[in-house]
């Protein structure tokens, strides 16, 4: 048995936390690699606050054993840095697992290293389908952006959704939402009027939503990074009064996190979103969650659905442990988490044995007042959806 052991952070960009516990066992090591610092430093907290959370649950351990998390910060989505601190990890600090993976482009410079050094990799956020096709050694417990808009656009064409124009960002996983929304809208009989991708660094809104307003579609669908973008775009689909001329807001995941709404204040009432993860989602699992987190993160934070797609990695990788314990071929991990079903706060998770992806219920939520705050409420679902990515849209 190796003893746990102190490490020193190498460099601005490392960060490492040792979480002690008792074991008479070997002690895992676990490289997370996500954005730690810069604009995106947000989500990289959210997903440290979610493996603290499950940490927290289970006493420190993970399966029983000692756990030594070593974090290394890519400031964002950068393809170089998440692919250099990888090799640190695996060469130098000789992880068992890599996990993380705040943004796609980071994880597919990382998947041929996953491959080569046969490590299993759990995708806790990076959303674009193609991911785990490019290494037999990641599994996803997060989502893809087909996985909730395919669903929206099914829903809106049988709710009294005739036209969309689509306002997005202009990065991969909004291109991928976009697809797959418009596929299932079409067959469905609605019709898209307009399509425009927005730039990720653009900080208004007015002149997309102003032409929106003038086509006056039956909705708007977007999708954009979570956060400040998501709160731009509420308040200027108010100002431009979208809402008084009868237009829609509809958006899938990133769109009802706590924090986001309690910045947009009323502008988002009446939106209508599709995810896997609502803070208001009725179960003692969420519940329980939620309350360890706010004692992992001192009352700062609340947790979003990067949070809990970290939990649930943490929770994969000690049923995998369980299973097989940890064997000298890690393939064998990576098949034990193959048809894997937990309790997840988001409600049922299942890993796909086929494309080892999350297979998700898909809620449909409104914003609500509730007792003075705006609330995500779930209000129907889509049980057991698959990534509709393996598939050619």
């Amino acid at each position: 048995m190796r003893g746990l052991k102190a490490l020193v952070a190498i460099g601005a960009a490392s960060l490492m936390t040792t979480v002690m516990g008792q074991s008479d066992d070997k002690e895992i090591k676990i490289g997370i690699v996500a954005s730690l610092s810069g604009m995106y430093e947000i989500g990289g907290h959210q997903l440290q606050n979610g493996i603290n959370t499950y940490l927290k649950q289970n006493d420190g351990k993970l399966a029983g054993h000692k756990v030594t998390l070593i974090y290394r910060d890519t400031a964002g989505p950068n393809p170089d840095i998440a692919k250099r601190v990888a090799q640190e990890l695996i060469t130098r600090d000789m992880v068992d697992f890599l996990a993380g993976f705040d943004f796609t482009p980071g994880a597919m410079a990382v998947a041929p290293i996953a491959t080569q050094a046969k490590t299993p990799m759990i995708l806790m956020n990076a959303s674009a389908s193609i991911i785990p096709t490019k290494s037999p050694y990641i599994v996803r417990t997060s989502f893809t952006p087909g996985q909730t808009s395919y669903p929206l656009g099914k829903w809106a064409a049988q709710n009294g959704i005739k036209s969309v124009a689509i306002v997005s960002a202009d990065f991969a996983p909004a291109a991928e939402a976009a697809i797959w929304f418009k596929k299932s809208f079409i067959e469905a009989g609605g019709k898209i009027v307009s399509e425009v991708a927005v730039p990720l660094t653009n900080v208004d809104f007015a002149p997309y939503l102003q032409k929106v307003k003038d086509q006056k579609p039956d909705a708007v669908f977007s999708f954009l990074p979570v956060g400040e973008p998501v709160i731009l775009f509420y308040k200027t689909f108010k100002e431009r009064g979208l809402a008084k001329e009868g237009i829609k807001l509809i958006s899938a995941e990133g769109w009802v996190d706590d924090d986001v709404l309690k910045a947009s204040g009323d502008a988002a009432i009446g939106a209508i979103s599709s995810g896997y993860y609502t803070p208001s989602h009725d179960s003692k699992k969420n519940k329980d969650f939620i309350a360890t987190y706010k004692l992992v993160s001192g009352g700062k934070m609340e947790p979003n659905y990067l949070a809990v797609g970290a939990y649930d990695g943490m929770a994969v990788i000690a049923e995998a442990v369980k299973k097989v314990g940890l064997p000298e071929d890690r393939i064998k991990l990576i098949d034990a988490m193959k048809g894997l079903t937990i309790d997840s706060p988001r409600g049922p998770l299942t890993i796909d044995p086929t494309s080892r992806d999350s297979i998700n219920t898909v809620y449909m939520r409104k914003i609500e007042i509730i007792k003075g705050k705006a609330v995500a409420v779930e209000f129907d679902k889509f049980d057991a959806v698959k990534d509709p990515g393996k598939l050619s849209p």
